[in-house]
């Protein structure tokens, strides 16, 4: 099969462009011939976002549907899968691949299509007020995306636009969700629940079991408030456990104020973004790691990524994550933003090794059975076949 791959890559490398790029090898791996199609955000001088021009570009980026038009003819792809079209690329891609006669699908890494934040997140807490609306005002009101409402206008704009346009109906053969939950949530927004299959991320290369006899907890991801919060009010209640954190973000310099407030610098160590093959090492040493996200994750590669290492989770109970983590089975769920609880959990697990390391052992199980490259492959192929079908069905009716 010949593939074509869209994805606009962040400033700050997530794990979309881990997955986008996963997934590319994966298909070279498995004999498919791949041609990548790639924009990133670096491309954006800053404050570009706040323009009229990039506000357009968002609706319909003319170079890059020219671009993407120029690769199909020269590369005549059997699908297209797209990851992420914002803001280089935009949906009008999609058109230049349909009227070329190149089935679309696209994966739904956030709710980017329900949500201008994409998060479905606000204020600390779970927020659905743009749900289903046509056009997302509530969060234009409340400038939820870069705490501006000109931003976030120009992104609900997006969204109108194509909603009126038909673009998320029409124009996108099938859509990957990554959970079941996730799924439900975007069929509840609009997506049409036909075009909606499930495949979850994976990890590769497999980095092996073995892990989850570690003396400390880990926090593997972006170091923002809402996730730091809980954790360091967490860790003032219960400090025995050594804590790392590993990642990166904006807040770092206020993670470093706020570990020494509470007294923490002892047990609390930030290790900052490290080679990925050395994250492994790191949460094959833990404990358990920590997924504290009070928000409706999507998926969550770290979660994954522990249990390949054999490593139990800690994770709010919320969302995706609910789904992911089965309760004293491959980890413990704890109530999203409330500290006491997860220090709670910190100390059970900690007084309960024999029973962590059986999670650890399940969670290595799970992730052969659903999150490996062996079971991933034939899923994301079969997703591409049922865009084909579709396509073809689409032309005989018309």
């Amino acid at each position: 099969m010949r593939v074509l791959i869209v994805h606009n890559s962040y400033r700050q490398p997530g794990g979309e462009d881990v997955v986008a790029e996963q997934e590319a090898r994966l298909l070279r791996r498995l004999g498919h011939y791949v041609v990548e199609y790639r924009r990133s955000n670096r491309e954006l001088p800053d404050g570009v976002l706040s323009t009229l021009a990039m506000g357009r570009r968002l609706i319909w980026a003319s170079d890059a549907i020219r671009e993407i038009s120029e690769v199909v003819r020269r590369e005549r792809p059997d699908i297209s899968h797209f990851h992420n079209t914002m803001p280089m690329i935009s949906p009008g891609a999609y058109y230049a691949c349909r009227r070329l006669g190149v089935p679309v699908v696209q994966s739904l890494h956030n709710y980017r299509l329900l949500c201008p934040k994409g998060d479905l997140f606000r204020k600390g807490g779970v927020c659905e007020e743009c749900l289903g609306r046509a056009v997302t005002w509530p969060g234009v009101w409340h400038g939820c995306y870069h705490d501006s409402r000109f931003q976030t206008g120009a992104v609900a704009a997006m969204l109108a636009v194509h909603r009126a346009l038909g673009t998320w109906r029409d124009q996108v053969d099938v859509y990957i969700a990554l959970t079941e939950f996730a799924r439900r949530k975007l069929v509840e927004g609009g997506i049409p629940a036909e075009k909606v299959v499930l495949k979850p991320n994976f990890v590769e290369p497999d980095p092996g079991g073995g892990g989850g006899d570690g003396d400390y907890a880990i926090f593997v991801g972006r170091i923002v408030p809402q996730t730091l919060t809980t954790m360091l009010d967490a860790w003032k209640l219960a400090p025995d456990l050594p804590l790392k954190l590993v990642g990166s973000g904006a807040e770092e310099p206020e993670v470093a104020r706020r570990i020494e407030n509470r007294g923490l610098g002892g047990v609390v160590r930030v290790n900052g973004p490290v080679p990925r093959s050395q994250v492994f090492d790191l949460i094959r040493g833990a404990l358990f790691l920590l997924f504290p996200s009070p928000w409706y994750e999507t998926f969550g590669m770290a979660t994954i990524e522990a249990f390949a290492c054999g490593v139990p989770v800690i994770a709010a109970r919320v969302g995706a994550m609910a789904e992911i983590v089965e309760e004293r089975r491959t980890g413990l769920h704890f109530s999203p933003g409330d500290a006491g609880d997860l220090a709670e959990k910190v100390r059970w697990a900690a007084s309960h090794r024999p029973e962590m390391r059986r999670m650890g052992d399940n969670a290595r199980r799970t992730f052969e059975e659903k999150y490996s490259a062996a079971q991933n492959g034939p899923a994301l192929t079969a997703a591409y076949e049922k865009a084909i079908t579709l396509s073809r069905a689409r032309h005989v009716v018309n």
